[in-house]
């Protein structure tokens, strides 16, 4: 089992919308570090769902419902999508101000290289992160 945190402006895919349609195609991801690792995951993998943008916050939790293949939208390149299912809101969101605040937070891709979409999250920043949000698997 491996954990990840995936970042999306509200304004265009909020996380209210994946509990709604409870599983979406994750596309459109044109960054060569964030493929690689979206290409790393497997069906079943924990995934923390972060608002960005004016928001930058944890809001959910989600599952890696598909393992990487083509990206359907792509029309040159040779990039990759998986599938997302939604699991439940946390039960408090986790702000970056928090996060970066917290000692133990401070090796999180979320710290060090914002600009990523996707990214991994080791298990102790993982279990931490959810503690903060006073929610469990």
């Amino acid at each position: 089992m491996r954990y990840w945190l995936v970042k999306q402006e509200p304004e265009t895919y909020p996380w209210t919308q994946l509990l709604k349609e409870k599983k979406t195609l994750w596309d459109g991801v044109r960054n060569y570090q964030a493929r690689n690792f979206m290409r790393e995951m497997a069906r079943g993998d924990l995934v923390l769902f972060y608002h960005s943008g004016k928001a930058k916050e944890l809001v959910g939790l989600a599952k890696v419902a598909r393992a990487a293949y083509p990206d359907p939208t792509a029309k040159e390149g040779d990039w990759s999508a998986f599938d997302i299912r939604a699991l439940k809101s946390l039960k408090r969101a986790v702000t970056l101000k928090e996060i970066k605040a917290d000692p133990t937070l401070q090796e999180l891709h979320l710290v060090r290289n914002s600009r990523l979409s996707v990214m991994p999250v080791e298990a102790k920043e993982f279990k931490h992160l959810l503690d903060l949000a006073q929610t469990s698997v």
